[in-house]
């Protein structure tokens, strides 16, 4: 049976993890090609090998079923949407995952999303590119409401980095926090009271079945037509058609969208927009942030637990 096969694209070229891995496995398998693996072609790379390192690669019972050898696999990223958990506890998968490793990198992205929107960059810079040359005037980040949508590793991280702008927290979360919320001055508030108040409204949520869509028409109606949205976390969360229809009436601000339910978008209206900012999936794509998502793929192999621990 052989060791470690490396189905991530990003992981294989990386240069450093790489190193690592070599050290600990030195007949380790790389994508060395580039291919973005799935269905036939991921089983044919993933087959005979005990461990593998996945990424964006959907790993479900179709996948797993087919691959006998496979005990661990260590999850290069931080979320879990890719994979079937619990066809991983059928067919007795191992998974090594460590959240939140990632944080820093993604609320520093929020709060230069936030100050670019609130300020009209995108606008007053594609004004310049036009040939007009006149003062924008934006809106400080200082002082605002900001609603922060979970609460979890990169909420908190957010939470800490708003800090000197005295902003006015606000947060929604399933899991009581208060300890957390009295230490850092934020207000727990119901989801409708969060968009409805808030100047800037950011998601830092998993994609599941419970959070698919929840920013549908309504909620995203309740949007103050000069607040911002933000979303770093995953596509699916936001409905996109409504999301549009309220930018191109002005009835909201702004918007910052690094994630999309389809990647790389089908829809590329919103890159045309003056008050929308896209990028392309990169709030974790820091070096720092890089190496620590490797590495805790990495000890993953070792240190994996049974999958379903992470529901």
């Amino acid at each position: 049976m052989k060791s470690l096969a490396i189905a991530s694209r990003s992981f294989s070229k990386h240069p450093v993890l790489r190193k690592e891995v070599l050290m600990h496995y030195p007949d380790a398998k790389f994508n060395d090609k580039g291919l973005q693996l799935s269905g036939d072609s991921l089983v044919e790379f993933l087959n005979g090998y005990k461990t593998a390192i996945t990424a964006l690669e959907k790993i479900d019972e179709s996948i797993l079923k087919r691959l006998p050898d496979l005990k661990v696999i260590g999850k290069y990223g931080v979320g879990l949407d890719m994979i079937d958990l619990c066809a991983m506890n059928k067919y007795g998968v191992r998974l090594g995952w460590t959240g939140g490793v990632n944080k820093r990198s993604v609320s520093e992205l929020v709060i230069s999303y936030s100050i670019s929107l609130l300020h009209k960059t995108v606008f007053a810079n594609n004004e310049v590119k036009r040939g007009e040359w006149y003062q924008v005037k934006g809106k400080q980040l200082t002082d605002c409401t900001v609603g922060i949508i979970g609460c979890g590793h990169v909420g908190k991280d957010l939470v800490k980095l708003l800090q000197p702008f005295n902003c006015k927290i606000l947060a929604h979360d399933i899991i009581d926090l208060k300890d957390f919320y009295e230490t850092y001055g934020v207000t727990s508030v119901d989801l409708e009271d969060l968009i409805s108040q808030s100047d800037v409204v950011t998601l830092h949520l998993p994609l599941d079945k419970s959070t698919k869509n929840i920013l549908d028409s309504d909620k995203l109606n309740l949007l103050k037509n000069d607040a911002v949205l933000i979303n770093l976390a995953r596509g699916g969360l936001i409905n996109e058609v409504a999301l549009k229809k309220l930018l191109n009436n002005n009835k909201v601000a702004g918007a910052a969208l690094d994630v999309f339910e389809i990647e790389p978008p089908i829809d590329q209206s919103f890159a045309n927009m003056d008050n929308v900012l896209i990028t392309p999936h990169i709030g974790g794509s820091t070096e720092e942030a890089i190496l620590a998502m490797g590495m805790a793929a990495i000890e993953g192999l070792e240190n994996s637990k049974n999958p379903l621990s992470f529901l």
